[in-house]
């Protein structure tokens, strides 16, 4: 369907481009801490923004205090199904000791809007509030309808939020088709330009559950049925093992790219050669082109001299999207007799094939606001919420636009210790995300 004609969009002035800066540090003040302080008081601020602009925004809790915000922004073109952006308001615990301000002090100094949030993903919310008051106040509007949602507990699995919403609430979003959230959209600079990455994908999460049972007895004594040392030897076989690399339609298509950018030639062979130029970003991308399996914790006796009757372990493992049955076996064929094993779902994994109408939208807004911009598909190794809401039959995709500085550390920032925002990739990423919300 051709696109409208739309009004140019107006973001030069001091006063919108240091709204959103206003914006993003508020939210950081209010501590979202997840399992220590409750979202309310995040929700009731991001409730008044959104009634400010003349939306209804409806408070919706999981659990006292975990609350959601879900409001609906009118298109101009209501035959076009509507768009969900969804943000969550939670954060990971940060210790004050190990930080260069307060982690929730929201300060903005050196070109930057600092503390627990910044990134993950306080930033994206304040964006969101910003073309929502500036689409209020100009008269202007998104194309499509525009379901909002800025959602509890996804830093804890999003039982409280995004799960329970979608499990409780699914009218909310009956109508949607497609929907953005974290993490990508942003740049990683190259001889060509900027490269920025968009999340078509997303790896699946399970956690496996190992249990090893053999002979209790006194530690100074020979035991050839320890449980600890059979379960030990299964952690470790499992942790070492290499599993083979596993290209999917999304992670070949971003290293032919790469390899295209940085003139690498034939990337899908010698990936490791196309991850190492883009430095940090690369060990998000590397542990999406295999599976993984990580240990997180193992557990036996308490005693210093009693063998225990039984040990367990947990292994975090993420899957490559499409091919879960095969990783389960590979897995199955590390694990002896002697230990048993079950698996816990987290979250299945999804792979897009990229909306030609979404990444067109994407990259005309990213090249309105940096002509060198190029977009790439990624998938994401970690789990977002968009494991929930692709429980509804929506293509999630991961998209929060920021131009980032060439000293910006950005993998780091997550859940890192000084996790920062520059300034003006806030600003760029809300002129990015207002152009694309009034043409897709």
């Amino acid at each position: 369907m051709p696109q409208t004609a739309q009004p140019e969009t107006t973001r030069t002035t001091e006063a919108t481009d240091s709204r959103v800066v206003e914006y993003c540090s508020e939210l950081i003040r209010l501590d979202t801490t997840v399992g220590l302080r409750p979202e309310r008081a995040a929700a009731e601020y991001v409730a008044a923004r959104l009634s400010e602009a003349g939306l209804t925004p409806r408070l919706l809790e999981g659990a006292r205090g975990r609350t959601n915000v879900v409001a609906r922004m009118a298109g101009r073109e209501q035959d076009l199904p509507p768009l969900l952006l969804h943000c969550h308001l939670d954060v990971v615990p940060a210790d004050p000791a190990g930080w260069s301000v307060h982690p929730f002090s929201g300060e903005v100094a050196g070109g930057y809007v600092w503390g627990r949030g910044a990134v993950d993903m306080k930033d994206m919310v304040a964006m969101t509030l910003d073309v929502v008051a500036t689409f209020a106040e100009s008269g202007r509007g998104p194309r499509r309808d525009v379901v909002l949602a800025f959602v509890a507990d996804e830093e804890q699995g999003g039982n409280l939020g995004a799960q329970w919403l979608v499990e409780r609430h699914p009218d909310l979003f009956a109508d949607c088709e497609v929907a953005i959230g974290e993490v990508g959209g942003f740049s990683v600079q190259s001889p060509q330009g900027s490269l920025y990455l968009l999340e078509t994908a997303q790896k699946g999460a399970f956690t496996l559950e190992l249990t090893a049972r053999g002979l209790a007895g006194h530690g100074s004594m020979l035991n050839d049925r320890n449980a600890l040392q059979a379960l030990s030897r299964t952690v470790a076989a499992i942790a070492d093992h290499p599993f083979p690399l596993q290209l999917t339609a999304t992670t070949r298509t971003f290293l032919e790219q790469v390899g295209d950018a940085f003139g690498i030639e034939d990337a899908t062979r010698d990936p490791d050669r196309a991850l190492a130029v883009l430095g940090e970003v690369g060990r998000i991308v590397g542990a999406t082109l295999r599976h993984t399996a990580t240990p997180v914790n193992i557990h036996g006796g308490d005693a210093p001299n009693v063998v225990p009757p039984v040990a367990r372990a947990q292994v975090d493992c993420r899957a490559v999207p499409g091919h879960e049955e095969d990783f389960l076996a590979e897995l199955g064929r590390l694990i002896p007799p002697e230990v048993s094993w079950t698996t816990i779902p987290r979250g299945s994994g999804h792979e897009n094939v990229p909306d030609t109408t979404l990444t067109r939208a994407v990259e005309a807004a990213l090249l309105a606001e940096d002509p060198t911009a190029k977009v790439l598909p990624f998938c994401m190794s970690a789990a977002t919420d968009a494991r929930h809401f692709s429980r509804l039959g929506l293509a999630c995709y991961g998209f929060v636009p920021l131009r980032l500085p060439a000293d910006n550390d950005f993998a780091a920032m997550f859940h890192g210790t000084d996790e920062r925002v520059a300034v003006e990739s806030l600003v760029f990423g809300t002129r990015v995300l207002d152009r694309f919300l009034s043409t897709y």
